[in-house]
């Protein structure tokens, strides 16, 4: 990054934490636990061109990198973590089109993706499917100049208050293997396209995850993404490295808080005579959260230059997701452990970042499934 570059991310940074600091800090933690949508906060981050952050200029974004939008998001996340999930996978189905979608659909839709005028995410995961999307059962068939789509999506963020979602079908469910058969369309709420229930969640409040029903819903064929029938699934899961390295560097914004708050509180806390930062127990705890903070953060950079660059970053990637997660996950309980039993109560943040952090081990791909990644990985570029 040049000099040029580093001016240009320091003004956006400094100009998003004033955002945070005056829109968000002080209705987050009310928002959280009334599972309130965040309507206003939403409007704010439409006009400060949040939505479009990573989209090419030429289409109305701003074109930024992905570090800066790690950073980005670790900022959110340091504050309110349901505020990066609404960016997410909004800016996964931005970036399925604008990396494998056709001219047109590029002019259609991107520039509307970045100012917010349509807003949503990635329609993938079913009631008896998760991770493994090539077993999908939500067909489109083919009629004329439209497909009929008919089943079923779960934890689909964003689709409540969302328009639009990248939605992963079978336009060929006999094919062999499956994901010959598998296609990506931008579907745009309307007849057909319903909303069963929004999720009631441990964690992750305010923002909408939903269950959705297709019934004869009508899709226009210049929808499929890139035109073609059978690229759905390598389409969204170059899709999902972005949204890999998105739930990473939220990871490290819920460590980040957590450390914090910990600090904080251990400073002014006293046990036996003397704030509690002074006993060796505690000391080891902060060492350890400010460890695992730094080497998440390393590792969400390094995967974010390698998606920049263009690579192939499914095992960068997966490490910074697998470790930053873990780490985030980690940390919230030590600060938990730190508080005491003001570390269990809802007057203090740090109960939601210990209902947080397990959303991150599981979203985007379990960390068992990212360590089975890794190993792959490691294996095939390293052959005997």
């Amino acid at each position: 990054m040049n000099a040029a570059q580093q001016e240009s991310e320091k003004l956006i940074l400094d100009s998003l934490d004033k955002f945070i600091e005056a829109e968000v800090k002080p209705h987050a933690h009310r928002l959280e636990i009334a599972d309130e949508y965040p309507h206003e906060i939403v409007e704010k981050m439409k006009q400060m061109g949040l939505f479009g952050c990573i989209i090419d200029t030429e289409y109305g974004g701003f074109g930024l990198s992905t570090s800066t939008y790690a950073k980005i998001v670790e900022r959110l996340a340091t504050v309110w973590m349901s505020l990066s999930g609404i960016v997410n996978s909004h800016l996964i189905m931005s970036m399925c089109v604008q990396r494998h979608g056709t001219e047109a659909q590029k002019r259609a839709f991107l520039p509307r993706f970045a100012t917010g005028e349509l807003r949503g995410g990635i329609g993938l995961t079913e009631p008896d499917c998760g991770t493994d999307l090539q077993a999908i059962r939500t067909v489109a068939v083919r009629e004329g100049d439209h497909y009929v789509v008919n089943g079923a999506k779960t934890w689909i963020t964003n689709s409540g208050e969302g328009n639009c979602i990248a939605l992963l079908v079978k336009t060929d469910p006999k094919a062999d293997p499956p994901h010959k058969g598998m296609s990506l369309f931008i579907a745009e709420k309307g007849p057909g396209f319903k909303v069963v229930r929004k999720l009631d969640k441990l964690g992750y409040r305010g923002i909408d995850t939903c269950e959705l029903l297709f019934e004869n819903y009508r899709i226009p064929a210049d929808r499929l993404i890139g035109g073609v029938e059978g690229r759905g699934l390598q389409q969204i899961l170059a899709g999902l490295e972005l949204g890999r390295i998105n739930v990473a560097a939220r990871g490290v914004g819920v460590a980040r808080a957590a450390l914090q708050d910990a600090v904080a509180y251990a400073q002014v806390r006293k046990t036996f005579g003397k704030p509690i930062c002074e006993h060796q127990a505690i000391q080891l705890k902060l060492g350890e959260m400010a460890t695992r903070l730094e080497a998440a953060r390393l590792l969400v950079e390094s995967a974010a230059r390698a998606y920049d660059r263009g690579e192939r970053c499914d095992m960068e990637a997966g490490m910074a997701k697998y470790f930053a997660t873990e780490a985030a996950m980690e940390n919230a309980l030590e600060s938990m452990r730190i508080h005491g039993a003001y570390g269990y109560s809802k007057e203090y943040n740090v109960e939601r970042y210990f209902r947080d952090a397990p959303l991150l081990l599981i979203g985007e791909g379990t960390n068992e499934m990212q360590r089975i990644i890794i190993a792959k990985q490691l294996i095939a570029r390293n052959p005997a």
